[in-house]
């Protein structure tokens, strides 16, 4: 502070002994006043309260790494700035200027559902919430409707049996969000640090071997999330859901809760009946399917429990490291066990734990059921499972089908995690009728089994995390080996554009995983992929292993008809599946039979 100069008092000149201890402790007080009220709570000795009101208890948990001398990811300083729900008059200001939003509003407005996506493409995407999957057949045609003014002229179908929409103008967003909700539908909460899209089985209440009709439980959910802000803000994204155990697979074991319907059997001291096995952890991206918890609930208490789950995750989710935030990482710290002594804690009563013996074995699934003509429970009436390539649609294609199912089926559509739709509630005198609407739509009721398995993410068109177009690579695959190879049973192809894995590469028959592939010593690179094989789900639950890395794009068809070619030359009968047939080497030594196939 020498040399420093002052008219206090009166008098210019040096500053006495007394008048720099003044200043000194004037500046300190500034410098506190600009960390955060439990810094400075820290560094005064004074007592900060408690966060209150429906953020506090993600408030509490930042706290804590705060004390602990962490530092906050940028996501969570936002969060903690503002809620994103506190910003719609910002949002509405950047759309009446047509402004792209800054990085934090770009976080912040993935709460209201929508993802500014630069640089794959300057404008935002819309995803909705579609609770189990379902709307109504004008909803569907609605949506149409907005994909045509707002947004790109298409939508998709996404993996978690939702819809989303693309090349979003900023002057756009706040029409299409509110005419979307002038449809009876919504987008909060679909993005960012929040309880996603309740998923369930696309059959509920249709399908003739079902346990459990998850519409209700799946609604029941999703209104639960929506009408309560403190379980909004988690540390990051968390996946809920419903296996009724019917035909059609729902991947429940790849999601953050899995309920899981099961009939339990009498005799092991519970009550015997029909409820939902609780497994939790689910992330196969990041290498882990839901943890078994030995609990199962009867169907009414889902809600509650799930509730407990996910506050017991805002408590103890990292708030630092994103890479590290799922819960997963919890479970990975503290045991399953612990964690679930946590879960009753909330709840305030135990939990039944029932062993796996008590439990009866799952009806089967059927791997085609999301494609074709399929009877349903209720006597002369169907569902119709339409083929959707890689879960595009047009706007024609979206009213078409709405009227379809209006005039000709019970009026829902419903969405899967095949990134396909069912029309329900078709007469049997209606079914070819139904058929030739679908066909004069440009769509299929029919499909090989190469193109009612295969699965693609968004891709580079429109995901900045994407390193490969992948949409277009799965169509090209498809067309490359139906022409040159007859696989004569399920089969599953996914391709995913990041390791964020959306289209769950791990779990399929044969799994794409995206890259650049460099084609020269100086660093030029194009796009490509990993190529992985023994991944399932289920009964066949278990990760896929690499087999080839590095492969060019436009090898990949090749590579794939080498694959598939080598299991029909080399299974033990023709009732081995691909998945067994793959299982039964390491990468070496299928390499070798695809070699051997390529040569003969």
């Amino acid at each position: 502070m020498a040399g420093v100069t002052t008219t206090l008092g009166g008098a210019a000149g040096e500053l006495s002994d007394e008048q720099k201890r003044y200043l000194e402790g004037f500046m300190s007080g500034v410098q506190i006043g600009r960390l955060s009220p439990l810094k400075a709570a820290a560094d005064t000795g004074r007592a900060e309260p408690e966060p209150v009101g429906p953020d506090a208890a993600g408030f509490t948990a930042q706290d804590r790494f705060l004390r602990d001398g962490k530092k906050l990811s940028d996501p969570e300083k936002f969060k903690r700035e503002q809620h994103p729900f506190d910003g719609y008059e910002r949002l509405k200001e950047q759309a009446r200027n047509n402004a792209p939003p800054p990085a934090a509003d770009n976080f912040r407005w993935r709460f209201f559902g929508l993802f500014y996506v630069a640089p794959a493409q300057t404008s935002y995407m819309c995803r909705l919430r579609l609770p189990n999957g379902m709307l109504r057949y004008h909803q569907f045609a609605g949506l149409a409707d907005l994909a045509e003014r707002y947004a790109g002229s298409y939508a998709h179908i996404t993996t978690r049996a939702n819809i989303q929409m693309r090349e979003i103008e900023p002057k756009s967003t706040v029409a299409l969000l509110e005419a979307i909700q002038d449809l009876g539908l919504c987008s909060r909460g679909s993005g960012a640090d929040n309880i996603r899209n309740v998923t369930g089985t696309p059959t509920a209440g249709i399908d003739p071997v079902e346990l459990i009709d998850t519409r209700l439980y799946a609604r029941e959910w999703h209104f639960h999330i929506l009408n309560d802000r403190s379980l909004y803000g988690l540390p990051r994204k968390f996946n809920v859901a419903f296996d009724g155990a019917g035909r059609i697979p729902v991947l429940e074991d790849t999601n953050d809760i899995a309920f899981a319907a099961v009939s339990v059997r009498a005799g092991f001291g519970v009550d015997a009946g029909v409820g939902f096995k609780v497994g939790v952890g689910g992330i196969t991206g990041h290498k882990d399917f839901a943890r078994e918890t030995g609990v199962v609930v009867k169907p009414a208490e889902a809600t509650f429990v799930a509730d407990a789950i996910v506050r017991v995750f805002i408590d103890h989710g990292d708030r630092t490291n994103r890479l590290k935030a799922r819960l997963k990482y919890v479970l990975d710290e503290m045991g399953v066990d612990k964690f679930m002594a946590l879960v009753e804690e909330k709840l305030g009563r135990k939990l039944t734990r029932i062993p796996s013996e008590a439990i009866e074995p799952r009806p089967v699934f059927d791997r085609l059921a999301h494609i074709g003509v399929h009877k349903q429970k209720q006597d002369g009436l169907n569902w119709i499972g339409v083929v959707l390539p890689v879960g595009r649609m047009s706007p024609a294609q979206m009213r078409g089908l709405a009227k379809i199912a209006g005039d000709l089926g019970d009026g829902d559509i419903r969405l899967t995690v095949w990134q396909n739709l069912l029309i329900s509630g078709v007469a049997d005198d209606n079914v070819a009728l139904a058929r030739a609407a679908i066909e004069q739509l440009g769509l299929a009721v029919k499909a090989s089994s190469l193109r009612a398995g295969i699965v693609a993410c968004t891709g580079n068109t429109g995901c900045k995390f994407a390193a490969s177009d992948t949409k277009s690579h799965g169509n090209t695959i498809v067309e490359w080996c139906e022409g040159r190879v007859a696989i004569d049973g399920p089969l599953n192809i996914h391709l995913t554009g990041c390791h964020h894995s959306c289209a769950q590469h791990y779990v399929s028959d044969i799994g794409l995983l995206a890259a650049r592939v460099a084609t020269n010593e100086e660093g030029d690179t194009v796009e490509g992929y990993h190529i992985y094989a023994g991944g399932g789900f289920g009964p066949n639950i278990g990760l896929g292993y690499e087999v080839y890395r590095d492969v060019k794009a436009e090898d990949a068809p090749r590579v794939v008809e080498g694959l598939l070619k080598a299991y029909l030359a080399h299974r033990d009968s023709v009732d081995e599946t691909f998945l067994a047939f793959s299982r039964r080497y390491d990468a070496e030594a299928l390499k070798k039979l695809v070699d051997m196939a390529a040569v003969a």
